[in-house]
């Protein structure tokens, strides 16, 4: 059993909370070591009872000034770290919270209706973050040490988790959890929330039946995902779908779906399966939509040949800062793969792949809308031509403004609904 005053005395821990129950732990550690009992595996109520009785008597042989709701409060805390994920797991079970930052075992934000703010959860150190970190991703099979210090995984629940910790993290172990919604948006949340507006949603609908192959566009967490998960509600239910992401966030309600995830290397290097590899072989799954989760790399080019031969209606997403830019930004990634394709006709293959580009935004007040519809119209002179269909004006009390009379891109023309 450890001694009465450790991590400098009694007086430290008293005045302390956080040394307190550092030091409380530890003693629970003990106790359990101590009473050979296999509480750790059991049931929890057993561990939270025998929890409470230890921190009753730590507390009572120090003579400790802590009230009966405090010293319950501890109590639950250790269970939760003990069997848990500590100080996360009041965040994971709040339904508004909806991503979770940990930067260092000091502070820990949260995202909550679409603003960042910190908390005054703590771990107790960067070994308590990191005995976490390893919790979430030991069921997960997923391997976090100094040899391969940075990891993307998928929660049980599809919550999306990237854990990166030291030497490569130089401020101590950091944690990212964006959360899985339980239950899926719709297009009236869209409406209800200003993020599209009737004129939008309708055209939004057309485009999706009559196949046109849209790119969604925008920063990190401006509700990209979440967009592709409402427009594939518009398809029609007898087409075959077929999903692919670096890790499983599309919640698809629909009827015929094919989900394929990428797979990163082993401990040695081996068994990696990139986006481009699961696109080559989606193209002999008869699928009549490819929807590709984010476009990032070398798979740009693959699915941009899918999207032209043949697969119309395909979707998918990529950081960038307007629509105009996404054009760009294709064509950037284009050039990292190392293929030598000329100017001209790099710009024709992104124009003869892409009808309409939907960019996002979100804005100082946490709320997240379309900033932006493009459609794409061809190359004149090695330039794209565009047309603005709809835009946010800011100045205007952030409505939306309809650019052109009948807005709808080459595809809609050709099917005569201009």
């Amino acid at each position: 059993m450890s001694q009465e005053q450790p991590f400098g005395g009694t007086r430290h821990a008293g005045n302390d909370p956080q040394v307190l129950k550092r030091a409380l732990h530890r003693h629970v550690i003990d106790a359990i070591e101590d009473s050979g009992r296999n509480l750790l595996e059991g049931a929890r109520p057993a561990l939270a009872q025998f929890v409470l009785e230890q921190v009753g008597d730590y507390v009572g042989r120090l003579r400790l000034a802590l009230s009966r709701y405090e010293m319950e409060r501890l109590g639950e805390e250790i269970v939760d770290e003990l069997t848990g994920y500590g100080p996360l797991e009041v965040l994971l079970r709040d339904p508004s919270v909806t991503e979770i930052l940990v930067n260092g075992p000091y502070r820990v934000f949260i995202e909550r209706g679409g603003l960042l703010q910190q908390t005054d959860l703590r771990f107790i150190d960067a070994h308590h973050v990191e005995r976490v970190m390893q919790r979430i991703l030991a069921p997960l099979g997923r391997r976090l040490d100094e040899s391969s210090p940075m990891v993307d995984a998928r929660m049980p629940d599809g919550s999306r988790v990237n854990a990166i910790i030291p030497p490569v993290a130089l401020d101590g172990p950091c944690l990212s959890i964006r959360k899985f919604r339980q239950d899926m948006l719709k297009s009236a949340d869209l409406l209800a929330t200003r993020a599209i507006d009737q004129a939008i949603f309708d055209f939004l609908e057309l485009a999706v039946s009559q196949r046109c192959n849209v790119l969604v566009s925008g920063g990190t967490g401006t509700g990209k995902t979440t967009l592709l998960n409402i427009l594939s509600q518009m398809i029609a239910p007898q087409e075959r779908l077929v999903t692919i992401e670096d890790v499983a966030e599309l919640q698809l309600n629909h009827p015929h779906v094919v989900r394929l995830e990428t797979r990163p290397p082993n401990a040695e290097g081996n068994g990696e399966i990139k986006a481009s590899e699961l696109i080559r072989n989606a193209l002999r799954m008869r699928p009549d939509r490819i929807i590709l989760g984010e476009i990032r790399g070398a798979e740009v080019v693959d699915v941009l040949t899918a999207m032209n031969t043949g697969h119309d209606g395909s979707m998918s997403t990529v950081h960038a800062n307007s629509a105009q830019d996404a054009l760009l930004r294709l064509e950037t990634l284009v050039g990292l793969t190392g293929r030598q394709v000329a100017e001209k006709t790099l710009r024709q293959m992104v124009c003869a792949a892409l009808d309409v580009v939907i960019q996002l935004t979100r804005l100082a007040d946490g709320r997240r809308c379309v900033s932006e519809i493009l459609e794409v119209i061809g190359v004149r002179d090695d330039v794209y031509v565009t047309n603005v269909l709809f835009r946010l004006d800011r100045r205007g009390g952030e409505g939306f403004l309809r650019e052109a009379p009948n807005p709808a891109g080459e595809k809609l023309r050709h099917e005569g609904l201009r």
